[in-house]
């Protein structure tokens, strides 16, 4: 009854492939020869032909990850298998078993695609907690300071939870929950504390400061697990809400609320490493008259196309968004200003160069684009202003141009 409930489910609910094995004999005929790749095995440890545990370990012996699903359970029995290095377990002793299990699958499923950074100032402590983390197949980047985890966060994009232990060598864990949310935000990364201290209202203080979740130390492996598995879950689901409230519904590349949440962390992330970036606003010239010849079908559509094309060009490296109707903000992350202006002649070029198809209609677009350079600690809206007004003098000066200040100073000097 488990094995067709679970089978069915693991497949309907998490589009997975599943093989069923009934017996020790009927796992070994799976994995014996040319055996498919597995990525997780769910396992009882009490098979008709195996009532000592001899699937588990067989299937570890194959370099399959497993997850135990068994009624036969006590103290020592979890002892046994948490020292086998098993991802999980499930006890077969309520209706809701089933749920937990396939919870358990989803939850083990995505974490190789979660990003941790462990930040403790004791080597021995930081090992066991990367150790207990990278059982769980989550990616991890260790390091022992906060300073240098604040480094890892400015540098890489893509971190999705912090495990800091609050006591630090270079600084109290307080300040850098507090620095990653003045940094980052509230939703960009998820923080997890650790903390010695039998003081409930550390616990407290750090959870009202913006902290996601508290640990006490010394844990047991399953309340660790189950709180960092607790966290990455959540932050998953509010990556895919963000991901999809970041989007335009049109051209499927980020959109204005998105670009103005993210451009002004940019910007302070490229003057706090002393990088360059510039800022650019693109139109497409004469849009209106174009709606006007050939109906808003064909504009979308001219909309769309100009979005692939500029997306394909600019890598995920730079942020592109449409702000609205035909215009699209770009901010240029190690770029200076003259680098940038190169960039976007080239983009110019390009969309002039290639008629877009539409509706039957070779349409020809050009664009024009207001660039400035970010330097000095201005706010965002001031940079932004200066891009919008090289993009009027572009429009002015006859349009199918970029107009920077490199731009205004070559045409006072002629």
């Amino acid at each position: 009854m488990f094995s067709t409930a679970l089978k069915y489910r693991l497949e309907k609910e998490l589009g997975l492939c599943v093989t069923h094995c009934s017996s020790m004999a009927a796992l070994r005929g799976t994995l014996q020869g040319e055996a498919p790749e597995f990525a997780l095995a769910v396992l009882d440890l009490n098979l008709p032909d195996a009532p000592n545990c001899e699937a588990l370990d067989y299937v570890i012996s194959k370099g399959i990850a497993p997850l135990v699903f068994t009624g036969s359970f006590s103290d020592a029995t979890r002892d046994q298998i948490l020292a086998k290095n098993v991802l999980d377990y499930v006890v077969k002793d309520n209706p809701a078993a089933i749920q937990q299990l396939v919870l358990a699958v989803d939850r083990i499923l995505t974490s190789g695609k979660t990003q941790v950074l462990v930040v403790d100032s004791d080597p021995e402590s930081l090992q066991r907690q990367v150790s207990l983390i990278a059982k769980q197949r989550f990616q991890i980047i260790a390091v022992e300071t906060g300073a240098a985890a604040l480094d890892v966060l400015d540098t890489r994009g893509d971190i999705d939870m912090v495990v800091a232990d609050l006591d630090l060598a270079d600084m109290d864990g307080f300040a850098l929950l507090a620095e990653i949310r003045q940094r980052h935000g509230d939703d960009t990364v998820r923080v997890v504390g650790l903390c010695k201290s039998e003081d409930r209202m550390v616990a407290a203080r750090f959870l009202r400061a913006g902290g996601d979740e508290y640990i006490q130390k010394p844990f047991l492996v399953e309340e660790f697990n189950s709180r960092v598995f607790h966290v990455a879950a959540i932050q998953k689901r509010v990556q895919s809400l963000h991901r999809i409230a970041a989007r335009d519904y049109l051209t499927d590349i980020y959109n204005r609320r998105y670009f103005f949440e993210t451009g002004p962390r940019l910007v302070d992330q490229a003057l706090r490493r002393g990088e360059l970036a510039s800022i650019a606003i693109l139109d497409i010239d004469h849009f209106k008259r174009l709606n006007d010849t050939y109906g808003h079908e064909v504009g979308d559509i001219v909309l769309k196309a100009v979005s692939r094309r500029l997306k394909h060009r600019i890598n995920d490296r730079h942020l592109l968004a449409r702000l609205g109707g035909e215009e699209f903000g770009i901010i240029f992350s190690g770029l200076g200003l003259e680098e940038a202006l190169d960039y976007c002649e080239r983009l110019r070029l390009e969309l002039a160069a290639q008629p877009i198809e539409a509706d039957g209609e070779a349409v020809t677009i050009t664009v024009s684009a207001g660039l400035a350079a970010i330097s000095g600690r201005e706010t965002f809206d001031n940079y932004l202003n200066a891009a919008d007004q090289f993009l009027y003098m572009a429009k002015h000066a006859g349009r199918n141009r970029v107009f920077s200040e490199l731009s205004l100073m070559s045409a006072l000097a002629s």
